[in-house]
């Protein structure tokens, strides 16, 4: 009876299989790779200590991943939490036919052997990551980009295989009250042990915790019922992960004497849906270690990675479309953004903002500080015009320029500009124009070559204006901001203005025309808290006066911009964002003005929040207000009558604006209504005399 016994238990027993790494390399891996071999390697072939990782939260149905990114070659591993360093070797070979000849047995012999010189001197103990140590051979061809690399994963077995009895998913082995204080026990031991992926479980009357493997001694109860964990990689529901072969040898080598049973719980943590997953964790039950060997005999070891066709051959991956340090940085960019839109923003349109052209007036302060913006969401194109130099002053608070390009008279800011975008970011098209924007109130005169002039700057602008998307309107005066208004107006063009006090700001999106060739979008026009895009005003339909000549007679005060030093930066990072958020409204342009109040009753239409017409901040107060105002029928800038005779009379139009200073008011009507408020309030005055 006893011997039918023994066979029926040794039926249930199976052979534990592991599932082996599958290695990852980025393509930074590789670029850094390629500089340290130019720069630093040279033509040495010695092995280099370098750093990997893995971890327990793939999606089911990956395989386990070990990872290599350009932190692989820090002197100290560098792993995203949560996973696990793997400590490894890379050995670089100068050519080809030293890559395939390389005594491939011996390196995986050495690195076997390093992994059982831990287990048996107690270091894998103090230091379980040693059990994942890997070994990688690797060939770089700098000419063609191609790169051949071997990996190898050693694990040791011994001469009769590891079996156990049971294999069952968390869920079905433990209660739900099991699984969260063990999902509890687990964040507090990753939290005191960052990294570490082997661990102890004991469940005592004191309740769940996991324990560090170099507690063996003090967590083993006596009677050598053992619970060991790891964080497993696998995902498979029946089989653990790379990292359990050499753990498994640890704990027979160690502790085999004292270990009477073992289950062994594959670890395994993933958020699904915004909901943490533990239950798929496998229970190995019952497994039964192999008897402790000699210290001196190097056990049985396996380790090198099949290919892609389950081969035991090197892999080989070609970069050439990649390795471009320019393309590597356009990459990292996108990948910044990309991961806005895979958890917190899905609908992101970014091929929308990395395609808008934007074109930026000014080339200072402002104009400085938004051009970083957009190079920071991915816009791709940006032209800058300005027509004055660097002085000695503007490097500190004006974020592209450098002393250098003070020195000698200083150079054309626009210019300057543009390079110092090109150096930050060389996948960025930064174009310089050097133009002076022609104002209303500074007169042109009849001189034929100052006429011509302004002629030709003024079809620059019209040109510049109509080859873009969004414009920046970022000047220091105000005048300067009327024939760019009148030609976005115009052009139906998206127009963010910026301007700036001693401690306060504006940041507005003017009204957008529907273009010519576009269908009306029907706009509720009766709503008195939103107010349609094209309905809108400008930055000038608040003024009475049209815009005159503000440089005349000023103080050296006023010459400058006197502003709080961060003001600008608070100013510009809202106008780059206000662009960004209008082309991610279904609107665009013709989006409705959001306010406050419209964010606590309904939700914006756009994916990134409020829209409002304008931003006023109050740096005194650290208070923001979003106020919005519809166009001025007698708009300088804006109105029908101005967009009308600016399309009858075209250069002729803008010239009389130019040297009349009256000529926009008489023309939209008001002067006749500055006459009109002056008689009423004469005969307001009258009556107050009469009145009793």
């Amino acid at each position: 009876g006893a011997r039918a016994t023994d066979v029926k238990m040794a039926e249930k027993e199976t052979i534990l299989q592991f599932i082996p790494f599958v290695s990852k390399l980025g393509a930074g891996f590789w670029h850094e790779l390629s500089q340290r071999k130019l720069e630093k390697y040279k033509l040495s072939e010695e092995a280099r200590d370098i750093y990997g990782y893995y971890t327990n939260n793939a999606v089911p149905g990956l395989p386990p991943y070990l990872s290599l990114e350009y932190t692989a070659f820090e002197d100290t591993p560098v792993y995203p939490p949560p996973s696990f360093p793997s400590p490894g070797s890379i050995l670089n070979t100068n050519t080809l036919d030293a890559f395939k000849n390389a005594d491939k047995k011996k390196l995986l012999e050495t690195a076997a052997q390093k992994v059982w010189e831990a287990i048996t001197s107690g270091a894998a103990v103090d230091n379980p990551s040693l059990l994942t140590t890997f070994v990688l051979l690797t060939h770089a061809d700098l000419k063609k980009y191609n790169f051949y690399y071997w990996f190898a994963f050693p694990a040791l077995y011994p001469d009769q295989p590891i079996t156990m009895t049971t294999t069952v998913t968390l869920d079905k082995a433990w209660s739900q009250q099991q699984i969260s204080a063990l999902e509890k026990a687990y964040d507090q031991f990753r939290v005191a042990h960052p990294g570490a992926g082997y661990f102890l479980v004991s469940l005592g009357e004191g309740g769940m915790a996991l324990h560090p493997v170099r507690e063996f001694q003090a967590v083993c109860p006596a009677s050598g019922e053992v619970v060991a964990g790891f964080c497993d990689p696998s995902t498979l529901e029946s089989n653990p992960g790379w990292p359990l072969r050499n753990f498994l040898m640890l704990l027979a080598q160690q502790w085999g004497d004292r270990i009477k049973s073992l289950d062994v719980l594959c670890y395994r943590d993933y958020t699904r849906e915004g909901r943490r997953v533990i239950n798929h964790s496998l229970l190995l039950k019952g497994i039964k270690l192999p008897a402790k060997s000699s210290e001196e005999d190097l056990p049985k070891y396996i380790g090198w990675e099949r290919n892609e066709k389950n081969k035991l051959a090197p892999k080989v991956v070609n970069l050439s479309s990649s390795m471009d340090p320019i393309r590597l940085a356009e990459s990292s960019v996108d990948l910044n953004l990309k991961l806005m839109r895979w958890r917190l923003l899905p609908t992101l349109d970014l091929p929308t903002i990395s395609q808008t052209r934007c074109l930026l007036l000014g080339a200072g302060t402002l104009g400085c500080n938004v051009a970083r913006c957009l190079l920071g969401w991915g816009v791709r194109h940006l032209t800058l015009v300005d027509n004055s130099t660097v002085s000695y002053s503007n490097p500190v608070r004006q974020s592209l320029f450098q002393f250098s390009d003070c020195v000698g008279g200083g150079r054309h800011k626009a210019v300057a500009a543009a390079e110092s975008l090109k150096l930050i970011f060389p996948g960025v098209q930064a174009e310089a124009v050097d133009l002076s924007i022609p104002m209303p109130g500074h007169s042109v005169g009849s001189d034929a070559k100052a006429v011509d002039k302004i002629r030709q700057d003024v079809q620059t602008l019209e040109k510049l204006i109509s080859e873009h998307d969004a414009v920046f309107l970022l000047m220091d005066t105000r005048e300067s901001r009327w024939l760019p208004t009148l030609l976005t107006a115009s052009k139906a063009k998206i127009c963010i203005n910026a301007a700036l006090g001693f401690d306060t700001f504006m940041v507005m999106r003017h009204g957008f025309r529907t273009p010519k060739d576009q269908p009306e979008v029907p706009q509720d026009n009766t709503s008195t808290r939103k107010i349609p895009g094209n309905d809108l005003g400008c930055y000038f339909c608040s003024d009475v006066v049209a815009p005159t000549d503000s440089t005349r007679d000023r103080t050296l005060d006023q010459q400058c911009t006197v502003s709080r030093p961060g003001i600008s930066m608070i100013a510009s990072a809202i106008a780059t964002e206000l662009l960004v958020s209008i082309l991610q409204h279904p609107l665009r342009g013709l989006a409705p003005s959001d306010s406050l109040a419209d964010d606590e009753e309904e939700e914006s239409e756009c994916a990134l929040g409020l829209l409002p017409h304008q931003i006023r901040g109050f740096l005194s107060r650290f208070q923001n207000v979003l106020p919005a105002s519809r166009a001025f029928d007698k708009c300088t800038a804006c109105s029908d009558i101005v967009l009308s005779s600016y399309a009858k009379e075209g250069f002729d139009f803008l010239l009389k604006s130019f040297n009349s200073p009256n000529f926009l008011e008489d023309l939209t009507g008001l002067t006749e209504l500055y006459a009109e408020t002056q008689e009423a309030q004469i005969w307001d005055l009258s009556d107050g005399e009469f009145s009793d």
